[in-house]
């Protein structure tokens, strides 16, 4: 189902505009200050009361989001929503006071409290998702929440910023917007349906170190959700990073006005957006790990390139409008790469998002959503210091900072890939199944999202296992023959992939026992293990018979048997449909091969002859 549908109905519609709302008041609060009161301030007052608002604002998280996620977890997702709105509808009452008064500390007591409804807002955000999108969706989902984000912080600050400006009537008219826009969100948010507690007796604890810590615990539970709440946190210090550049950016490389700065947050914000709506297709609606190592050889290619633009480049001019930019070609190259930047920050966030979500036990998500939360204001508190750091203590230029930050980046992902394999795997299999198939699934629904299960297959080509792996959300650890495992510039991808190497009894039988004392260990461990039970690629392509390694396999570890079949790929470099595979000149280029999930079945029906009668009637005619 394409991700645009979610916007049609109930189940997503009413919190996405209840999000969209939030974020839009957020920002335009925030710009309106800084606009309104740095008009009449010297520079440097003017870049204190923006570091100020931009501190007081980002306060709450440190000190109260993991009780807001313990909210998130505790109360009914929707009531909470529009408890929030109100708050939000309140403060914007305030807000329109200070205005009226033009009163600093007042309006920045408000952007205060706006900072406090956004992060008892932020854990239920993202909590909700997984329980009323399918796992197809996820994806689809948080690409909108994210596209929605970055829009609406974009018009925020242009209506923020352009509304107060207006001679006399401006304050008035940014209040009214503002609180037109904080109560159209608290009717959205009474129109989203009833999404239960997971955990409706849970004792709220006011301690906030002793919560926040344990908030912390929680995150640090799966490995992999730690490493994507890492890698989002990673994201926002690369992208506050350039922000904090780019108003003195714009003035001092470029010459432009301030309509060159909103020129240039527009394209990096819809580069996100269009980053973020790509995931769905590219990934098929799954989550798909490896579009974040794409997105992360992206913000390094692009951000190197942002420097490589600029870095010599002369302003044409003093206050230069956002059109006499678009018109000078010099400049195009730049805004490229701001666009380009925000593309694959999209394809880079989005599966981090939607991995978090997944993965996280549903009983602790909120909370360690507030986790992410928090750290994410660690790093955004980060970028300020590296800035700082960059700016005044290495005197670095603005362009030399962008490659700081590209580089920077290129080191944190691969460390973050290096601790966890999976992302970087994804990607290849991602990158290698893109390029050389149009991949269509149909039934992975089927595989269970958590416990043990063993998936048996067709094995047809000497990329079945890619594609296997491609087809699955889960990682698996496949069964492979162990002269293909010890192939010369294979062997470490294969290993990163903790493939089991097997051979025949009369081969090596000690390592054809380790194979199955490391099948059960696995299973016990709640994985998935992948085998091809025909033993062999197929010379024909039709089946052969199936091995009992798979009976053996079940006798001592009983799980569901998750039966696949592999459709089209007879005849492709990699079968043997020619003999000797991969050694004459592909025939085909990008052709079309399906993946047919069936039912699981249960271990006391999973004889080697039934999954082969399964298989065989998942692949049908097509071979």
């Amino acid at each position: 189902m394409s991700q645009s549908r979610l916007l049609s109905e109930r189940r997503f519609a009413p919190f996405f505009l209840a999000q969209f709302t939030g974020a839009f008041n957020d920002n335009a609060l925030k710009q309106a200050i800084i606009i309104l009161f740095t008009l009449t301030m010297s520079h440097e007052e003017a870049e204190q009361v923006s570091q100020l608002a931009t501190a007081l604002f980002i306060a709450p998280y440190f000190f109260f989001s993991a009780t807001a996620g313990q909210l998130a977890e505790k109360m009914e997702k929707g009531r909470l929503i529009q408890l929030t709105k109100l708050f939000e509808i309140a403060i914007i009452a305030v807000a329109t006071i200070g205005f009226f008064l033009h009163s600093l500390p007042f309006l920045l007591t408000a952007l205060t409290m706006l900072g406090l409804q956004a992060t008892l807002f932020g854990p239920v955000k993202y909590a909700i998702l997984p329980q009323v999108l399918r796992p197809d969706e996820l994806v689809g989902g948080n690409g909108l929440v994210e596209m929605g984000t970055y829009v609406a912080i974009l018009v925020g600050e242009i209506a923020g910023a352009q509304l107060v400006a207006i001679e006399d009537r401006g304050p008035f008219l940014v209040s009214g917007l503002m609180l037109f826009v904080a109560i159209a969100g608290y009717f959205s948010a009474r129109a989203i349906p009833p999404v239960p507690s997971r955990v409706p007796d849970l004792e709220v604890s006011w301690n906030i170190f002793a919560e926040t810590w344990r908030a912390m615990r929680f995150a640090g539970e799966v490995r992999s959700v730690w490493l994507a709440i890492l890698g989002i946190s990673w994201f926002w210090l690369f992208g506050a990073l350039l922000m904090i550049q780019l108003p003195i950016f714009v003035t001092t490389v470029i010459g432009g006005a301030t309509s060159v700065f909103t020129l240039c947050l527009v394209i990096f914000s819809l580069g996100v957006g269009v980053g973020s709506l790509l995931c769905e297709r590219l990934s098929r609606g799954q989550i798909e790990l490896g579009l974040v190592p794409f997105g992360a050889i992206g913000l390094t290619l692009f951000g190197i390139d942002l420097y490589l633009s600029t870095a010599t480049h002369v302003p044409r001019g003093v206050d230069l409008g956002w059109a006499a930019v678009i018109s000078d070609g010099a400049h195009w190259r730049m805004l490229l790469d701001f666009g380009l930047i925000g593309v694959f920050g999209g394809f880079y966030s989005v599966p981090l998002f939607a991995l978090m979500q997944s993965r996280s036990d549903p009983a602790k998500r909120s909370r360690i959503i507030a986790a992410n939360n928090v750290l994410n204001s660690l790093f955004i508190v980060g970028a300020a210091a590296l800035s700082y750091v960059g700016r005044s203590l290495l005197d670095l230029t603005i362009p030399e900072v962008f490659l700081a930050a590209a580089l920077l980046n290129a080191l944190v992902a691969t460390y973050i890939f290096t601790l966890l394999p999976e992302f970087l795997l994804r990607f290849l299999t991602w990158l290698a199944m893109s390029v050389m198939y149009r991949l269509t699934i149909t039934g992975v629904e089927k595989v269970p999202e958590d416990g043990p299960g063993l998936v048996v297959a067709n094995h047809v080509s000497f990329v079945d296992g890619f594609l296997v792996g491609a087809a699955v959300r889960r990682p698996i650890r496949f069964v492979m023959y162990y002269k293909i495992y010890q192939l010369p510039f294979l062997n470490w991808l294969f290993r990163w992939g903790r493939a089991i190497p097997i051979a025949g009894r009369k081969e090596d039988e000690a390592l054809m026992e380790r194979a199955f004392v490391e099948v059960k260990k696995a299973l016990a461990e709640g994985e998935l293990v992948g085998i091809f039970p025909e033993g062999m690629i197929t010379y024909s392509g039709e089946m052969n018979e199936f091995k009992p390694g798979v009976e053996r396999i079940l006798e001592e570890t009983p799980v569901p048997v998750i039966p696949m079949a592999l459709r089209g790929l007879w005849g492709s470099w990699f079968s043997r449909s020619d003999g000797v595979a991969m050694v004459k000149l592909p025939k085909r280029f990008w052709s079309k091969v399906d993946i047919a999930v069936g039912a699981p079945v249960p271990a006391t029906e999973a004889t080697s002859e039934r999954l082969h009668a399964d298989v065989k009637a998942l692949r049908g005619d097509r071979r």
